[in-house]
C-alpha cells in the first residue's frame, strides 16, 4: 500500500509541474509565434505588394475605370466633428462621389449642422432616422439610398485623406470577387502616453498583424473606421447585424466565410481620435474583446464546413489569443495565491519578473516594432515618427495587460448578453482634441 501510495504522490507530482510548465510554455511560445509570424508576413505583403509605386508614394495606381462611388457617414451626437468630416470627405480626390450623412436619432445639434451643410453642398444628402437605431441600421440605411455600387464608410468623427478613396477604389475595381476593402487608421491626439502608446499599436501591432493576415489569406476585421465594400456582396449576406456589438468583425467573418475576398490598403488613410483615459480605452478594448466573442459563438459551427477552411487560420489564432489570456491570468492568481498559500512545487510561481523569456520576448518585440517602423516610416511625419515609438517599449507591459483582462472579462459578459438585443450607439472617450486642420496636415 504504501508503496501504491508513493507512486501515487510521484504521478500527482509530475502532473502539477508538467501543469505549471505547460502554462509558462504556452505564455511564452503563443505570443513570440505569433510575432515572427506577424513579422514574416509584413515583410513578405511590403516587398510584394506595398513597396511597388512606380508613380510615388502619393499617387494611387491608375486604374482602366473609375465607377463612381457613395460616401456612407453614420452620425450619432458628432457635432463637434461632423464638419470636419464633412469637409474633408468632399475633398476627395476622386471623379465622381456622392456623400451621405445618416444622423441616428442624434440628441444633439448634429442634424441641425448636416442640414445646414446640405444646403451647401449638391454631394451631400441627409438620412434623417427618427430614434436611435444603432451604427448597422444606420450604414443600412445609407446603403439603401446610395446611388452606386461601391460603398465608402467611415465614422462621423473619421477624416479621409483626399486619395484614401481612390487608393480603395484601386482593389474593389480590381475584381468581382472583392467584397471589401479595409484602409488605414491614423491616431490625431498624440499628447498623452496612452495616445503616443497607440500610435505605435496601430502601426506595429495591429498594421503588421493586417499585412500579415492579407498575405495568410483571410483578415480577422475590417477596421469599421474606414471600409470599403461592394454593394453585391453586402447584399448576398443580408449586409450588418444589428446585434453585434462590433458590426466591422461580423461583417468581415460573414463577407468571407461568403468566399468574398477582403483586402488591406494601408495608403488608404484616414486620421482619427482614439481614447486618451484609462475608463475610454478600457471600455473600447472590452467592446472588441466581447465582438470577437460574439462572432465566434455565432459562427463558430459555420466553419466547420470543409469549403470554409481558408478560415480556419484566423479564427484559430483567435481562440489560441484567448487561452492564452485565461493562462496569463492563471499565473498571476497562483502568484498572488503563492504569497499567502503554501503551494506544491509543481503549481508555485515565485516570481512574475521577466526571466530569460522575458528577456526573449522583449527582444522579439523590438524586432518587430524596427520592422514595423521600416514598413511605417511612410505614413508618418519625420519629425514625430522616432519620438511616437520610442513609448511603443512600454506598449507589452501595458497593453498586454489590458487585452488579457479585456478577454477574460469578454466571454462571460457575452454569455450572459441578452439576445435579440439591438447594439446601440455609445459614445467613446476621443482623447484630448487638438487643432484638426493643423494636425492632420502634418500628418
Amino acid at each position: 500500500m504504501d508503496a501504491i501510495l508513493t507512486q501515487i504522490n510521484q504521478a500527482l507530482a509530475l502532473s502539477t509541474i508538467s501543469t505549471r510548465d505547460f502554462l509558462f510554455a504556452y505564455a511564452f511560445y503563443y505570443p513570440l509565434i505569433m510575432a515572427w509570424m506577424w513579422i514574416i508576413g509584413g515583410l513578405w505583403y511590403f516587398l510584394r505588394w506595398e513597396n511597388r509605386y512606380d508613380l510615388g508614394p502619393d499617387y494611387p495606381p491608375q486604374i482602366a475605370n473609375q465607377p463612381p462611388v457613395s460616401i456612407l457617414i453614420p452620425c450619432f451626437n458628432e457635432e463637434l466633428h461632423v464638419r470636419d468630416t464633412i469637409a474633408y470627405a468632399l475633398a476627395s480626390e476622386y471623379p465622381e462621389f456622392e456623400v451621405i450623412a445618416i444622423n441616428d436619432g442624434s440628441t444633439d445639434h448634429t442634424a441641425d449642422i448636416l442640414n445646414e451643410l446640405a444646403d451647401v453642398h449638391p454631394q451631400l444628402r441627409v438620412v434623417h432616422l427618427l430614434s436611435n437605431q444603432g451604427k448597422a441600421m444606420a450604414l443600412r440605411s445609407g446603403a439603401i439610398s446610395a446611388k452606386n455600387e461601391f460603398l465608402i464608410c467611415i465614422d462621423g468623427d473619421a477624416m479621409l485623406h483626399p486619395k484614401a478613396v481612390a487608393w480603395m477604389m484601386v482593389h474593389l475595381a480590381s475584381g468581382n470577387r472583392v467584397g471589401a476593402v479595409t484602409g488605414n487608421p491614423r491616431i490625431i491626439n498624440r499628447s498623452s502616453l496612452l495616445g503616443k502608446l497607440q500610435v505605435g499599436e496601430f502601426s506595429s501591432i495591429i498594421g503588421l498583424m493586417k499585412r500579415a493576415q492579407r498575405v495568410y489569406g483571410r483578415l480577422f476585421t475590417v477596421s469599421g473606421v474606414i471600409v470599403g465594400f461592394r454593394r453585391t456582396a453586402l447584399h448576398r449576406i443580408g449586409y450588418w447585424s444589428e446585434e453585434m456589438i462590433t458590426e466591422d468583425i461580423d461583417i468581415s467573418w460573414r463577407l468571407q466565410m461568403d468566399h468574398w475576398d477582403i483586402r488591406y490598403e494601408p495608403d488608404a488613410l484616414c486620421y482619427i481620435y482614439m481614447p486618451e483615459t484609462f475608463i475610454g480605452l478600457w471600455k473600447q478594448r472590452l467592446r472588441w474583446a466581447q465582438g470577437g466573442v460574439e462572432v465566434l459563438l455565432k459562427h463558430g459551427r459555420d466553419l466547420l464546413i470543409w469549403r470554409r477552411r481558408r478560415f480556419w487560420a484566423v479564427a484559430l489564432e483567435y481562440i489560441a489569443s484567448v487561452i492564452w489570456a485565461y493562462i496569463m491570468l492563471s499565473i498571476i492568481v497562483l502568484f498572488l495565491i503563492g504569497l499567502f498559500v503554501p503551494l506544491p512545487e509543481g503549481w508555485y510561481v515565485s516570481t512574475l519578473l521577466p526571466q530569460w523569456n522575458g528577456v526573449v520576448l522583449g527582444i522579439t518585440a523590438l524586432v518587430q516594432f524596427g520592422v514595423s517602423l521600416m514598413i511605417d516610416r511612410r505614413y508618418e511625419p519625420k519629425k514625430h515618427f522616432f519620438r511616437n515609438y520610442f513609448w511603443i517599449i512600454w506598449y507589452p507591459l501595458a497593453f498586454w495587460l489590458l487585452t488579457m483582462l479585456t478577454t477574460v472579462i469578454a466571454i462571460p459578459k457575452t454569455l450572459l448578453k441578452r439576445r435579440g438585443q439591438r447594439a446601440r450607439w455609445v459614445s467613446p472617450d476621443r482623447g484630448i482634441r487638438e487643432e484638426t486642420d493643423s494636425e492632420v496636415t502634418k500628418l
